[in-house]
């Protein structure tokens, strides 16, 4: 299967024995070429859709140095020096990048840095910027990001929307995405972090621009703090009112809903205590097409809590409480924090209500804040300066809230992840409208190509072909899509195909996940093992056996004696109710390799905590295919 076929075209072709316009077809009346008058996606682009800069308060409180132009510059490939002094290269560049630094305050770190007269004038401020100088820049960062969501910043330490300071940041953000924007080599895209944080329950959104300069610089980003607003209903009124002024194309993508104490994906508002109604559901469908599965905060598919039969649900969890761990976490919070539970009621909801709120497209991102969209196990620079490489960070602790316990060491950080779009071209416009219509996926890190279509004519002979994308789109919908109504008697089948990264590890198995919603009002899910590497047997249990294991930890070293190098198969739902709600969605893993701390036990010759995780399975998750009778 020729799933990563790059085809290189001459400069030069011969033109001299042929017509100016010739079209010469075979029998059948088609061109030669079978790729001729092609119009579908043919490879996916990688990248990062959530990276914070210096320009970020948080980002600059910490430590980084790195502004927008050199995280650009290390996204497309340059090496460049890290904010901690190390030189920092990625192993391949990235094909796209949105530098969504913190919507409020945006600029104000660099003059806290610098002792600015007006800023050290503050008694808050002169303590923070005594703290950076002192080297205590974690502890300060810690305490800004405490103030802020808990509505305790000074007045006099804010850069609002009309000042100097927050309007030339804004403008030096949109210059450095001009100035990198590459069409067809490289994208560099405009964009913010809406950075709703009311007390600590992280309602984040990165706010994502089609549009260039000319557009994107007649607004400044909408804010938390006046004259801005913490509630998502107004940041959808200020989208709506972007496009009316500009002419132009905005789409949000919500945060990873793990540190949002229960309010991600409600069913009742935390604003109004009511259940969500009409307008809500509408406006979300169309403003929030994507949803950020898995980030350096961790996984957020779904929970051991949530699902108790899926062995591989334990994945990377922040599961303590909320952003400052102001508030511990309860079980009944997690149904509205994560993506699967998410995608379950969003079948309730439309049912009651016309529209799925929730009928979101997936991808994995970064939200690092060192500037540097370094997330691979082995090249592993932290989610903060105080995190990039050193003997230290495997044992330290990362936040610890005294008043409630919530700690989280450093160990627990994540090397997450990378969103890939299927798209036509390398270009903004292009990966944007992929993105609106979610035919993208998201990985931990490593550059997996997966192919997901549905439908209800697919046979077993398609994923044999040597374009089973051609018989995806041909006969199907691909990831993100909707299936069309059920033929009578029919059930839908689905082509699914996955390609290792190339310079990653083997894969252990495809899966796909279906939850749908019955005749009776309940929720169900299951997940399907449909594809895996070697000669594996499901037991009686269903399960199927654990691919093994080669990993060193001690070493940080793995092979690929295990696992196979691409999966491909037609797969049709044996449950299948043409009357019953439902979503399908594939997970693909890889054979166990090591995690990040592995590798800094090895490379620094130090002994992690107790506890500490030193393997891991990565993993990449697709957008649904949705089916409505």
């Amino acid at each position: 299967m020729q799933l990563r076929r790059v085809v290189l075209l001459g400069a030069a072709v011969a033109v001299l024995a042929l017509p100016a316009q010739a079209e010469t077809h075979t029998k059948s009346g088609k061109p030669y070429s079978p790729y001729a008058g092609q119009k579908h996606p043919t490879r996916p682009w990688f990248g990062d859709t959530h990276l914070h800069t210096s320009f970020s308060m948080d980002a600059g409180a910490f430590g980084a140095r790195i502004g927008p132009r050199d995280a650009y510059r290390f996204a497309r490939g340059e090496e460049i020096m890290a904010s901690s002094g190390q030189p920092a290269k990625l192993a391949s560049p990235l094909d796209f990048l949105v530098v969504s630094d913190h919507s409020d305050n945006m600029g104000f770190a660099p003059d806290l840095i610098a002792g600015k007269p007006e800023v050290v004038a503050d008694p808050t401020g002169k303590r923070w910027h005594d703290l950076i100088q002192a080297g205590k820049g974690n502890q300060a960062a810690l305490e800004l990001i405490g103030a802020f969501s808990q509505g305790t910043l000074p007045k006099a330490l804010f850069y609002a929307p009309g000042t100097k300071q927050y309007e030339g940041a804004w403008q030096a953000t949109i210059d450095a995405a001009e100035e990198f924007n590459q069409p067809g080599r490289f994208t560099a895209f405009i964009g913010y972090e809406w950075t709703s944080n009311t007390g600590g329950n992280n309602l984040h959104r990165n706010v994502i621009f089609r549009d260039d300069a000319k557009k994107a610089s007649q607004v400044v980003p909408y804010t938390v703090y006046p004259p801005g607003s913490d509630n998502p209903r107004d940041l959808w009124k200020w989208m709506d009112a972007y496009q009316t002024k500009t002419g132009g194309r905005v789409l949000a993508i919500a945060h990873n809903g793990n540190l949002s104490n229960g309010r991600m994906f409600p069913l009742i508002e935390s604003f109004t205590g009511k259940p969500v109604d009409a307008t809500y559901v509408e406006e979300r469908a169309k403003w929030e097409r994507l949803y950020e599965l898995t980030q350096t905060k961790g996984d957020g598919e779904t929970h051991p809590f949530l699902s108790p039969n899926d062995e591989f649900a334990n994945f990377e969890r922040w599961d303590k409480g909320n952003l400052d761990g102001s508030v511990a976490k309860t079980q009944d919070m997690l149904e509205f924090e994560y993506a699967r539970s998410a995608l379950k009621n969003g079948l309730v909801l439309e049912a009651q209500l016309g529209t799925n709120p929730y009928q979101f497209g997936l991808i994995g991102s970064s939200d690092a804040h060192t500037g540097l969209a370094a997330m691979e196990e082995d090249n592993f620079f932290g989610k903060t300066t105080p995190q990039e490489p050193s003997p230290e960070r495997v044992g330290a602790t990362f936040m610890s809230n005294a008043k409630t316990g919530v700690t989280v060491m450093d160990w627990e950080v994540g090397a997450s992840g990378y969103a890939a779009v299927w798209a036509e071209e390398n270009t903004r416009e292009s990966i944007w409208d992929a993105m609106e219509r979610k035919e993208t996926y998201g990985t931990t890190g490593p550059r997996m190509i997966v192919r997901f279509f549905g439908g209800y004519g697919f046979a077993d002979g398609d994923a044999t072909t040597p374009n089973p994308a051609a018989a995806g789109y041909a006969k199907g919908v691909p990831m993100g899509g909707e299936l069309a109504k059920a033929p009578k008697g029919a059930s839908p089948s689905f082509l699914v195909a996955a390609l290792k990264d190339p310079i990653g590890a083997n894969l252990d198995r495809i899966q796909i996940v279906k939850g749908w919603l019955d005749a009776k009002g309940a929720l169900h899910e299951q997940v399907y093992d449909v594809a895996w590497s070697g000669s594996r047997k499901p037991g009686a249990d269903g399960k199927l056996p654990a691919v093994g294991s080669t990993v060193d930890a001690a070493n940080a070293t793995y092979t690929n004696a295990i696992g196979a190098a691409e999966l491909v198969r037609v797969w049709k739902d044996p449950d299948f109710d043409a009357a019953e709600r439902a979503f399908y969605y594939v997970r693909v893993l890889e054979i166990p390799t090591p995690r990040w701390t592995a590798y800094d036990a090895k490379r620094f010759g130090v002994t992690p905590p107790p506890g500490t995780v030193m393997t891991l399975q990565e993993r990449a998750y697709t957008s649904p295919i949705w089916y409505t009778p």
